[in-house]
């Protein structure tokens, strides 16, 4: 696969819920960057603590966060580039926004993420401290 294909297996299985292949495309020394000032902000290192993120980002959001779109992806080497959207209810804050995911890929392996918020006070208050 090549590291489009890469990406676009992860959007899909982060989509449907499909641990496993998560599991198996997500390197376990993973580097994490979520954006903003929320309880999720900042370098996450590892597949435990980013496992764990996601996980607590499900439960706060009552399992309503989602990708509803993406496209286009773009590739430039290791970082492949995706526009999407993501949506969900959370801390009485509908939210629904577009974003940009750069994924950086080694040995068929995610390797590090760095999220974009096009609305980042929006995301902070939807995510809460």
């Amino acid at each position: 696969m090549n590291n489009i294909d890469i990406t676009k297996t992860y959007i899909k299985a982060v989509q449907t819920g499909d641990q496993a292949t998560l599991g198996s495309l997500i390197s376990p020394d993973v580097v994490w960057h979520q954006p903003g000032s929320n309880q999720f902000s900042g370098t996450h290192r590892g597949m435990a603590a980013v496992g764990a993120m996601l996980g607590k980002m499900m439960e706060a959001s009552r399992g309503t966060f989602a990708i509803t779109r993406a496209d286009p992806y773009m590739a430039n080497g290791d970082w492949v580039a995706v526009t999407l959207e993501f949506a969900g209810q959370a801390n009485g804050v509908e939210l629904k926004q577009p974003g940009v995911d750069l994924i950086r890929i080694e040995g068929g392996q995610i390797v590090e993420v760095r999220l974009f918020s096009s609305d980042q006070d929006q995301e902070d208050l939807f995510w809460g401290q």
